[in-house]
C-alpha cells in the first residue's frame, strides 16, 4: 500500500513529498509550504479546465463521428465536410495577419543553430546522459562503427583495428571537410599539415604547397596553443568541427598530417523526454523520472554500469576550451542544450490526489516540478548552464486546437508567478501531431507568441488521430501506403509555411520526426537530407552516432537559404490536409494482402507492449518482422492499434483472424527475445500475459480510447504487473 502524506489539501505519496523537499527544492529559494500550495492551487484553479478541455475533445469526436454515420463515406463531400468542422469549432478561421512570435531570451542553439535533435527517456540515467554529452561526436568513430561505410573491397568492421577501413573512414572525413572548410587550393585530402600563421590556418599539401581555407572566417580557434594546436576549430552554417590533431595517436601517427579524428558539433538539443519515451505509471516512476532532470539541472547526474567486463562511469561533460587567433580564450558548451517535454493534458496521476481523493492531472504536476527543478540551473551563479540566457524550454504534446494550447500558456503564466521568475522564462514546443492542431496551427502559435520556440511534424501520432478522427468514414489505407496519401504531404509543408509565416526564422526551431531505424546509417546519409531541404532546423535522430553523421547534412544544407527560399511558395492546401485517407478500392486487397497487414502490425505492436508492460521499457530498439530493429514509444503503437481497430470495424478482417494472428506472432516476438534474461514469454499461457492483454485490448478497444491513445489501456496493465510480479 502506499503511505500517503498531507501537503496543503493534498494526499501525497510519501516518498514523492520526501524528494521534493530534501532533494528537488534544497538549492532553490522555493520553501516547501510555498511549492505545496503552488501545487494545491494549479489544482484547485486548473484541473477543472483540464476536464473541460477532455470532454470538448469528445464532444467533437462524438460529432464528427455522427457526421460519418449519415454521410456516405464513398461519396464524401469536402466542401460541405469542411463547412460542418467550421460550424463544429474543430477549425477554426486563420488568423489575418497570421500572429509573429515574439519569443526573447533564446539560446542560440534554437535560434541560429540548425542540427540534429536527440529525443531520450529521461528516466534511464544512462541514455539522457549520453544525449547530454552528445553535443560533440567523432565522425571517424560514426563512420568506422556503422554501415555507412561499405564492408566492400575489405573494408570489414569486425575483430581489430582494419586499416582499409580506416582509409576509407579518412577519406570520407576529407571529403567533408572539402565542403564544410574548402581550400584555396587543393584539397584536405593532400594535407600533410595543419598551422596557424599570422593567425590564419594555414594547410601543407603533399606537393609541398601552401594555401588557406577559402572563406577565412571559418577559422575560429585552436585547443592548445597556437603554435602546436591540439585541434583545429571551424565554424560553417552556425555549426562548429574540431580537426583533432595528435601524433602519438594510432590513427594520428600514421596521418600526414597528424590528424587523429574530426569532431562535428552534432546534437545541438536534446528533449529528455518524461512522455513518450518512458513507462512511468506512478509514484515510484515520477520520481526517477524527476531525479534524473534534476541532476540534469544541477549537473550532477552520474551513472555507473558494466560494460565489457569493466565499470564505466558516466558523468556530464564539461565546456570545451578554446583560444582564438589572438590568443584569447573562449569556451563553447559541450552539452546538448536540454529540453524537457511534459505529459499531455490527458493523463492523470495518482502520485498526488486532490481534496476529493481524484488523481490530479500528469501535466500540471509536470509543469511545476519540471519547472521548479530548472530553477537549479536558471539561479546558478558559475559553472556550465543548459541555458545561458535564463530560459526553460517545455515541449508540451499532444494539444488539441488553440483552447489547449492558451491553456497551457495560462498555466505557465501562473507557474512563473507561484516560483517568482519572470514572465516567459518558460518557452513552449508545440507537438504538431493532432489533426486539430495542425488545421489551426497558426491559431495555436498564436495563442502563446511570446513562448513559442518549437514546432515540429511527427507521422506516427499524426496519422494515429487522422485514423481515430475519421474512423467511422471506412477502412484506412494501408500502412505502408499512407505515406504516398495527400494529406501527408500537405501536413508536412503546411507546418513549414506556417512556422515561417509566424516569424519563426532565426528565432525558433521547425522540426521533423524521427530516423527509426539506428542500424541503418547508410540509407539515412542517403535520405535525411529531405529534412533540411524541407526547411527543418532540427529533426529527430535514434542515437548520438546518428547525431554526428545526420550533422553532416547541416553542412551541406543551408537551412536558413531553403527557409527564404520557402517562405516564398504557395502555402501548402487546407483542403488536402483534410483529404482522409480511406481506402479507395479495399475489395481490391486480397487475402494476403490483409494477413501480411495484420502480421506487420501486430507483430510490431506485441514487440513493443511486452517491454513496456513486462520490464518497464517505454523507448527501445524493437525488430520488425523482418528483424530489421526500429525504435518505437507511444507513436508507433498508436498508429499500428487504430490501423487494426479500424480494419476490424469496418470488416476488412475479423477478430478470430486478429486472435489467431496474435497468437503466431506472440510465438515469434518471443524467439526475436529469447537472449533477453528479463524478458517473459507470452506465448506460453496468453491468458495469464498481461503483455499479451494489454496488446489485444489495444486493438478490441482501441476505437473507443480517447482520440486513439494508447495511455490510458498501457499504464492499466503496466499497474497490474507490477502490482503481481
Amino acid at each position: 500500500m502506499t503511505t500517503r502524506v498531507t501537503r496543503a489539501d493534498l494526499s501525497v505519496d510519501a516518498d514523492f513529498a520526501s524528494f521534493i523537499e530534501d532533494r528537488a527544492l534544497p538549492g532553490t529559494d522555493i520553501g516547501a509550504d510555498r511549492f505545496w500550495h503552488s501545487l494545491a492551487g494549479l489544482v484547485k484553479d486548473f484541473a477543472p479546465r483540464n476536464r473541460d478541455l477532455l470532454a470538448t475533445r469528445d464532444r467533437m469526436q462524438s460529432e464528427i463521428d455522427d457526421w460519418h454515420r449519415d454521410h456516405d463515406g464513398a461519396n464524401h463531400d469536402p466542401v460541405a465536410y469542411r463547412q460542418f468542422l467550421t460550424n463544429l469549432g474543430y477549425l477554426v478561421p486563420m488568423p489575418d495577419p497570421i500572429e509573429q512570435i515574439t519569443t526573447e531570451n533564446v539560446d542560440t542553439e534554437i535560434t541560429s543553430q540548425p542540427g540534429p535533435q536527440l529525443v531520450v527517456p529521461v528516466m534511464n540515467a544512462r541514455f539522457a546522459l549520453n544525449a547530454a554529452n552528445a553535443r560533440w561526436g567523432s565522425l571517424y568513430d560514426a563512420l568506422y562503427g556503422t554501415d555507412a561505410i561499405s564492408e566492400a573491397d575489405g573494408a570489414t568492421r569486425a575483430g581489430g583495428y582494419n586499416p582499409v577501413r580506416g582509409a576509407k573512414v579518412i577519406e570520407w572525413a576529407r571529403r567533408f571537410l572539402d565542403y564544410a572548410a574548402p581550400l584555396v587550393d587543393g584539397s584536405h585530402m593532400q594535407s600533410t599539415g595543419y598551422h596557424i600563421v599570422d593567425g590564419a590556418l594555414q594547410v601543407t599539401l603533399d606537393d609541398g604547397r601552401t594555401t588557406q581555407l577559402a572563406m577565412p572566417d571559418a577559422f575560429r580557434g585552436v585547443n592548445g596553443t597556437l603554435a602546436a594546436p591540439a585541434a583545429i576549430l571551424l565554424r560553417h552554417h552556425h555549426l562548429h568541427i574540431e580537426i583533432v590533431i595528435d601524433a602519438q595517436h594510432p590513427v594520428g601517427k600514421t596521418d600526414p598530417a597528424h590528424v587523429a579524428d574530426v569532431v562535428l558539433e552534432s546534437a545541438i538539443t536534446t528533449i529528455q523526454d518524461c512522455e513518450d519515451s518512458v513507462a512511468a505509471v506512478d509514484a515510484s516512476d515520477k520520481i526517477q523520472v524527476y531525479r534524473n532532470w534534476l541532476g540534469l539541472m544541477r549537473g550532477d547526474l552520474v551513472e555507473s554500469f558494466s560494460k565489457g567486463g569493466k565499470t564505466v562511469k558516466r558523468e556530464l561533460a564539461p565546456d570545451r576550451d578554446y583560444i582564438d587567433s589572438h590568443g584569447v580564450p573562449f569556451t563553447l558548451p559541450g552539452r546538448s542544450l536540454l529540453l524537457v517535454r511534459n505529459v499531455g493534458h490527458l493523463m492523470t496521476t495518482d502520485t498526488v490526489l486532490d481534496n476529493e481523493e481524484r488523481e490530479i492531472p500528469e501535466g500540471l504536476l509536470d509543469g511545476l516540478v519540471t519547472t521548479t527543478i530548472a530553477l537549479h540551473d536558471l539561479q546558478r551563479a558559475k559553472g556550465p548552464r543548459n541555458s545561458r540566457t535564463g530560459s526553460v524550454y517545455v515541449v508540451k504534446p499532444k494539444m488539441h486546437g488553440p483552447e489547449e494550447a492558451a491553456f497551457t500558456a495560462r498555466v505557465f503564466d501562473r507557474i512563473e508567478d507561484d516560483l517568482g521568475i519572470a514572465r516567459h522564462t518558460v518557452k513552449v514546443g508545440i507537438m504538431d501531431e493532432e489533426r486539430r492542431t495542425t488545421v489551426n496551427l497558426a491559431a495555436c502559435i498564436g495563442a502563446m507568441p511570446e513562448r513559442v520556440v518549437f514546432i515540429n511534424t511527427g507521422f506516427l501520432d499524426r496519422t494515429g488521430d487522422e485514423i481515430h478522427t475519421s474512423m467511422l468514414m471506412g477502412p484506412m489505407t494501408r500502412k505502408d501506403e499512407m505515406k504516398q496519401e495527400p494529406w501527408i504531404s500537405a501536413y508536412e509543408d503546411w507546418n513549414v509555411d506556417v512556422g515561417l509565416a509566424s516569424g519563426m526564422r532565426g528565432k525558433a526551431q521547425i522540426g521533423k520526426g524521427m530516423w527509426a531505424m539506428p542500424d541503418e546509417m547508410a540509407n539515412m546519409l542517403a535520405s535525411k537530407t529531405n529534412h533540411p531541404m524541407a526547411g527543418a532546423n532540427c529533426a529527430w535522430v535514434p542515437s548520438p552516432t546518428a547525431a554526428t553523421l545526420h550533422a553532416a547534412h547541416y553542412h551541406q544544407i543551408d537551412v536558413f537559404e531553403r527557409q527564404r527560399d520557402i517562405s516564398e511558395r504557395a502555402r501548402a492546401s487546407l483542403d488536402d490536409i483534410l483529404t482522409i485517407p480511406v481506402a479507395a478500392n479495399p475489395t481490391a486487397w486480397t487475402a494476403s494482402d490483409v494477413q501480411q497487414e495484420l502480421d506487420n502490425n501486430i507483430q510490431g505492436l506485441l514487440g513493443y507492449v511486452v517491454r513496456w508492460i513486462d520490464q518497464g521499457i517505454g523507448c527501445s530498439k524493437v525488430p520488425d518482422i523482418n528483424d530489421i530493429g526500429l525504435m518505437e514509444d507511444r507513436a508507433t503503437l498508436r498508429i499500428s492499434s487504430q490501423h487494426l481497430a479500424n480494419w476490424l470495424l469496418h470488416g476488412i478482417c475479423t477478430a478470430q483472424q486478429i486472435d489467431e494472428t496474435l497468437e503466431r506472432m506472440a510465438g515469434i516476438v518471443d524467439a526475436q527475445n529469447e537472449h533477453d534474461p528479463a524478458y517473459r514469454r507470452m506465448s506460453d499461457d496468453i491468458d495469464t500475459s498481461y503483455a499479451y492483454q494489454a496488446a489485444r485490448a489495444l486493438i478490441f478497444d482501441g476505437t473507443t480510447q480517447p482520440n486513439g491513445y494508447t495511455e490510458p489501456l498501457l499504464h492499466a496493465w503496466r499497474r497490474k504487473a507490477k502490482a503481481n510480479r
